[in-house]
């Protein structure tokens, strides 16, 4: 498979400020990469003011375009070798609490993409936040950004897109060359997609909740696209329904689901698993990292469980080997604005590495976290955390209780460290406040890689009496 075409197989999850448990909005996805290798760095773009003539330009296929002159500060995870696999810089918030996610890989049908096949020069996800994010103020906005530069370029890919506010959470699906729709999620809703068109009955009279391409109607009415006899649903004019579908795709929106809803019996295989979901109880940031590492836990179809190979190797997980970073968005409305938006980041396997909180109004980054190498270094957090989720799965029925605890006590840290930063920041405003949360962020790191050193020692130490080459006879021999 050529660089040009890689396969960036996600998951996502986003969540309206009525369904969370705090009031505040959350878009969160899976970066899967199709190399398992393939380092990321976190670090902070500063905001540009006055700076005429910069070109993006593709590593990838060629794209290029004129960026504003003007562009907001914004965190960034893209891939360290990025003149060979593309910049990607995937997820952030921008200094106006604005926050994107792209993209979830998403794939049109072989009929739409007859009439309006993918433009190979065109917008593509490895410039897409670049291009994007720096000049957005809303949610709606970035929809509305995003769709003038694909009728403007074109798209090479199927992409979906999420973008939040404090008040809105949007996801938008670019399905062929010019074509895509965007729906808002309901305040009180939560949405688990998994590389497939999933949005369904578009109401084109509804414009507070739904946007489109231009022309799209007459599009699909002049090339016969709707199979159905009533109703225009998106899913199912734009998208597929087939055999990979249904072992690669739908079981992991069917799992997310029976997280969430454990009261719905669904089949994993089904076609017609709702995009808008509720659910009666609250979602936490807890919810949704559980989700992103899960591996089917807890049934037939767990990879590490003990069930038989069928069923065990049927169905595609949502946590991988490949998951270079995975990230919640969080907006929080229960605290002022200035240190309201948090970045939730995981860049080791998330089924066995926690997620760290980031201020995202900060100058910068730990460099254990913007310095990168291509080689293994343990003192690099991407490095680290992967080191640790090799570990743990290396010895999984002896080590996994120890992650689980070593886990738990992360997020209640965590948490608590978010708490004791709130309410410290009523004492800082302006430049003064985001150099606090900056250090902050430092502090968390430290923190955390204090905690992760000891716990691997602790893992090393326990590996050595699990060794086969050991025979007990006689104490002297």
């Amino acid at each position: 498979m050529s660089e040009q075409n890689i396969e960036r197989a996600c998951t996502t999850i986003l969540v309206g400020k009525d369904a969370s448990i705090d009031g505040s909005t959350m878009i969160a996805r899976n970066d899967d990469t199709f190399h398992a290798v393939a380092p990321h760095r976190f670090y902070m773009h500063p905001a540009v003011h006055g700076e005429k003539g910069r070109v993006l330009k593709s590593y990838l296929n060629g794209f290029q375009m004129e960026l504003p002159e003007d562009g907001y500060r914004y965190p960034a995870v893209p891939n360290v070798d990025y003149q060979k696999l593309g910049y990607y810089d995937e997820s952030g918030i921008n200094e106006k609490n604005v926050a994107m996610s792209c993209t979830e890989s998403t794939y049109g049908n072989e009929r739409a993409l007859a009439f309006d096949p993918l433009v190979k020069d065109g917008l593509d996800e490895d410039c897409m936040q670049t291009a994007v994010l720096p000049y957005i103020d809303s949610a709606k906005a970035g929809v509305e950004y995003l769709g003038s530069l694909i009728k403007r370029f074109g798209s090479p890919a199927g992409n979906s897109v999420l973008f939040g506010d404090k008040d809105n959470v949007w996801y938008m699906e670019i399905v062929t060359g010019h074509h895509w729709v965007a729906q808002r999620i309901p305040d009180d809703a939560y949405v688990i997609a998994a590389n497939q068109v999933a949005i369904q009955q578009v109401d084109f009279n509804d414009h507070d909740n739904f946007l489109w391409s231009e022309g799209i109607q007459d599009y699909v009415e002049e090339h016969h696209l709707n199979p159905d006899q009533a109703g225009w649903n998106f899913r199912h004019i734009f998208g597929t329904d087939n055999e990979k579908d249904r072992h690669y795709n739908t079981p992991r929106v069917w799992y997310g689901q029976h997280i969430l809803n454990p009261e719905i019996d669904q089949d994993p295989e089904s076609s017609d698993l709702p995009f808008i979901c509720r659910t009666s109880h609250k979602i936490s940031p807890d919810d949704i990292e559980y989700i992103l590492g899960s591996h089917y836990n807890e049934t037939p179809y767990d990879p590490l469980g003990k069930g038989a190979d069928a069923d065990k190797y049927r169905y595609r997980p949502i946590g991988l080997n490949r998951t270079q970073n995975s990230h919640i968005l969080q907006i929080r409305n229960d605290v002022p604005a200035e240190h309201a938006a948090v970045m939730w980041l995981c860049i080791g396997y998330p089924t066995f590495s926690p997620y760290l909180p980031f201020y995202t109004n900060a100058n910068d980054t730990d460099p254990s976290y913007s310095d990168v190498s291509l080689d293994f270094n343990i003192k690099e957090a991407h490095w680290m955390y992967r080191a640790l989720s090799v570990l743990v799965e290396s010895n999984y029925s002896h080590f996994v209780q120890d992650d689980l605890d070593y886990l738990k006590e992360c997020r209640q840290e965590l948490r608590a460290q978010i708490a004791a930063v709130d309410a410290q920041a009523a004492n800082y405003s302006g430049e003064a406040l985001t150099a606090f949360l900056t250090e902050k962020n430092h502090e968390t790191v430290a923190l955390m890689r204090a905690k992760t050193e000891a716990f691997m020692g602790r893992l090393f130490t326990k590996g050595i009496t699990l060794s086969r080459l050991t025979f007990n006879m006689d104490r002297n021999l």
